[in-house]
């Protein structure tokens, strides 16, 4: 189920945006923060799509990844740390800086300084999990339009996204802020098709 198949092509990534935010709250689809509008929500079932990506072959492998601080990526990170891998995430007080985690405390955002070391670089990231407000099937994400991730990563990693049905589409009517290679959601992984 998608919410946004229909939208006109040229939409602005704002009205796109508020057409998601929107859907997701008229269906209850989304907690704390609330409204979701101008957020990454944080949709139902969100620890299921964690599930399904840090279960899926080209991420399970995998030992040190780079997890935004979104509230919706923190069953993630808890499930990561919980499996022994080692979370880098983007320190929320200096820019360019990371806490590095191994401790499963650190999965909270309050918890961090107290369990995390902040450093410089994601020594040996090797993958990326960040949020989405929306994202297609050829893997184009459009995230809330500003933060750490607006114009996604560029660590030479792949990158990776967690989506409710409501934030998927067909083909974002407006252009990506970065590209994913697989998408966790509450009913499985899909596999970003590359475009015809």
């Amino acid at each position: 189920m998608t919410v946004n198949s229909a939208a006109p092509t040229g939409t602005t990534a704002g009205a796109y945006r508020e057409q998601v935010w929107t859907a997701l709250l008229r269906a209850r689809a989304c907690g704390y923060p609330l409204p979701p509008h101008g957020h990454h929500p944080n949709f139902t079932h969100a620890r299921r799509a964690a599930h399904a990506l840090l279960t899926h072959p080209d991420v399970a492998a995998r030992r040190v990844l780079v997890v935004g601080p979104e509230r919706a990526l923190y069953p993630l990170r808890a499930l990561a740390l919980r499996a022994g891998v080692t979370v880098y995430v983007p320190h929320q007080k200096k820019e360019g800086w990371y806490w590095r985690l191994t401790d499963v405390a650190g999965a909270r955002l309050s918890a961090m300084p107290a369990v995390g070391e902040a450093v410089r670089t994601p020594d040996g990231a090797q993958g990326a999990v960040i949020a989405c407000v929306a994202v297609d099937g050829h893997g184009a994400r459009l995230g809330k339009g500003f933060g750490w991730g607006a114009r996604g990563l560029h660590l030479g990693v792949p990158e990776y996204t967690l989506a409710h049905p409501l934030m998927m589409t067909t083909a974002l009517p407006c252009p990506a802020d970065s590209r994913v290679a697989l998408i966790g959601t509450p009913g499985g992984v899909i596999v970003a098709q590359p475009e015809p």
